[in-house]
C-alpha cells in the first residue's frame, strides 16, 4: 500500500498530478517531469534495479532515496484510532546510510543517465499492534510513513559523488575502520561503503593489516579526491 509519504514526495518531485502514475514500457513510473522519469523508493533500491537498468536505455532517470534523519513514533490503539503516545526514535539515518542499500545498486550506479538523489527526512511513523504477532516482529505494523519536512538533499551521478562522502583525514592506505573512525559511523556501514566504492571503482585494494583489508583510492580518482 502506498504511504502518505511516497505520495507527499511524488507530489513534490512532479508538481503536476497529470504526470504521475505514468504507464511506459510495461511499468509504473511515479512522475514524469521534463521528460525525465522519477523513481521514489523507500524500499531497496534492489527492487527497482532491472526496472531502472531497462528504463535508463532510453529515458534519463532520477531515482529519490528518502532516509530517516529524524523519525517521530506515533503509537496508535487501531488503525485509524486515537493516539496512545508518540515519541522521537533515538536512531538517525545520515547520508552515509545510502550505502547499505546502495550495495544492492553498484550495476546501475554510474549510468551517465542516472541521478541518485537522498533525501534526509523527518518523518512520522504511525503504529499498531500486531494482532498476532510472528517469531521476528517487534510487536507492531507500521500502518502509514509521513513526511514532516526536508532536512538536506545530495545528488550521487558518479564516483566523485561518491568519493566526496569518504571522511577526510584518511592515510594513504586505510581499513573500513579507518573509514568508521574518521566519519563516526558503525563498522559495519564504512564495510558496506567500501563494498560500494570498490565495485565502483572508487577504490582498490592493496594489502591486508592483520584480518583487515586495506584500500586506496584507485588510479586517477586520487587526483579527484
Amino acid at each position: 500500500m502506498e504511504t502518505t509519504l511516497h505520495r507527499q514526495l511524488k507530489a513534490l518531485y512532479s508538481g503536476d498530478d497529470s504526470l504521475q502514475e505514468v504507464a511506459l514500457r510495461g511499468y509504473r513510473i511515479d512522475a514524469v517531469v521534463a521528460d525525465r522519469l522519477v523513481e521514489i523508493q523507500y524500499g531497496s533500491l534492489g527492487a527497482i534495479r532491472d526496472k531502472v537498468r531497462a528504463l535508463l536505455a532510453d529515458h534519463d532517470v532520477l531515482v529519490v532515496k528518502p532516509l530517516a534523519a529524524r523519525k517521530y513514533l506515533v503509537k496508535l490503539a487501531r488503525r485509524g484510532g486515537r493516539i496512545v503516545s508518540g515519541r522521537y526514535s533515538p536512531t538517525r539515518e545520515t547520508f552515509h546510510h545510502v550505502f547499505d542499500d546502495l550495495v544492492h545498486f553498484t550495476g546501475v550506479f554510474g549510468h551517465p543517465r542516472l541521478t541518485l538523489e537522498v533525501v534526509l527526512t523527518e518523518q512520522e511513523e504511525h503504529r499498531v499492534a500486531a494482532h498476532k504477532p510472528r517469531r521476528r516482529s517487534k510487536g507492531y505494523r507500521v500502518e502509514d510513513r509521513l513526511l514532516r519536512h526536508i532536512e538536506g538533499r545530495m545528488q550521487l551521478r558518479s564516483i566523485d559523488d561518491l568519493l566526496a562522502l569518504l571522511p577526510g583525514g584518511l592515510p594513504p592506505a586505510f581499513s573500513t575502520g579507518d573509514i568508521a573512525k574518521a566519519a563516526d559511523i558503525p563498522r559495519w556501514l564504512a564495510q558496506k561503503m567500501a563494498y560500494c566504492l570498490r565495485e565502483t571503482g572508487a577504490i582498490e585494494i592493496v594489502g591486508k593489516k592483520s584480518n583487515a583489508l586495506l584500500y586506496r583510492i584507485a588510479g586517477d580518482n586520487r587526483r579527484a579526491a
